[in-house]
């Protein structure tokens, strides 16, 4: 397994991660011992990058990710979030450190190694929004504070909101990492773009994320399961994803994946997903991309897929046409 440096952390992780959301849902609704096996596989084929949140499954996936931890006892990269309700405001640096706390304690651990926050970076809108200036000023301190304090050691956003609130707090140089959208069905990919997708560049982002020197985490990768080229959805996972930087709707992105299709057709890759996975390794846009899946054989074809490296400069070509 490929490793690379997550940014100013210095650490070399995994370029596939482990996505413990509820999307794929292993970690949230899977059988207890398919998990384990789960994670020991990641772990032998050299995944170091293991990703959850308090939010995947109302606390499950924290909770299975800590009774598999305990079990196996393993060295891994673990990262976790929080999320600010708007109750927070008053005391960021206490709702940080309490939601932290109750993290742990579903983990069984004494410290993560990157805490997220898992809010949009925004004016206003859905999604308990936070303004750029509060996320510089309180948020910031309260997760250098927990730094000090052993609890963790870097700090990180999810970089979704407002494209020029996200590039202060990025500009800014407060965070160690950025989680970041890329996939063949948004505009990161620099990529012929279709009318119904949102403006947001998140070529752009990660480029200045890269220059500020964070580690840039690749998150929705699949486009939440479309870009398998299907609609069906496994049991296990989320029964309706909703599209986050691609379609208006989950249909709409399934139909946009096909654009794809030559990829296959050409020899370039075995399926979408194996091109989703090896276009989002490409290059040095991003760190570590994370793979959520819903069983073992899903996780045996990323594990496939990226070993065999990123999509030949012929292939990303015939992708951009």
């Amino acid at each position: 397994m490929q490793r690379r440096t997550l940014g100013r952390t210095g650490v070399e992780v995994s370029v596939l991660g482990f996505g413990c959301g509820a999307v794929g849902g292993m970690m949230v609704k899977g059988d207890p011992a398919d998990q384990e096996r789960a994670f020991a596989r990641a772990l032998e084929a050299g995944i170091t990058f293991f990703d959850t949140a308090p939010s995947y499954g109302n606390g499950a996936s924290e909770t299975n990710v800590g009774r598999v931890l305990k079990s196996l006892k393993p060295s891994l990269f673990l990262a976790s979030k929080f999320t600010l309700r708007p109750e927070d405001k008053g005391d960021v640096a206490g709702a940080v450190e309490r939601s932290l706390d109750q993290s742990l304690k579903r983990l069984q651990r004494e410290t993560v190694d990157l805490l997220q926050l898992h809010n949009r970076i925004a004016a206003s809108g859905d999604d308990r929004p936070l303004d750029a200036r509060l996320v510089i000023d309180e948020v910031a301190p309260a997760l250098d504070r927990l730094k000090r304090k052993g609890k963790i050691r870097f700090a990180g956003i999810t970089a979704l909101g407002d494209t020029g609130m996200l590039h202060r707090v990025v500009e800014a140089k407060v965070f160690d990492t950025a989680q970041i959208c890329f996939n063949l069905l948004n505009p990161s990919a620099a990529l012929p773009v279709p009318a119904d997708l949102p403006a947001q560049d998140f070529k752009s982002l990660a480029t200045k994320a890269r220059e500020a020197g964070m580690g840039r985490i690749g998150i929705r990768v699949f486009a939440g399961g479309a870009l398998s080229g299907s609609e069906a959805r496994h049991p296990t996972g989320v029964p309706s994803v909703p599209p986050i930087a691609s379609g208006p709707d989950y249909a709409t992105d399934v139909r946009n994946a096909h654009r794809f299709d030559a990829l296959i057709r050409e020899g370039h890759a075995a399926s979408l997903i194996e091109a989703a996975l090896r276009f989002a390794i490409a290059g040095d846009t991003l760190s570590t991309v994370l793979a959520g899946t819903s069983t073992l054989d899903q996780l045996e074809t990323a594990i496939a897929a990226v070993a065999k490296g990123p999509l030949s400069p012929a292939a990303l070509a015939l992708a951009a046409r």
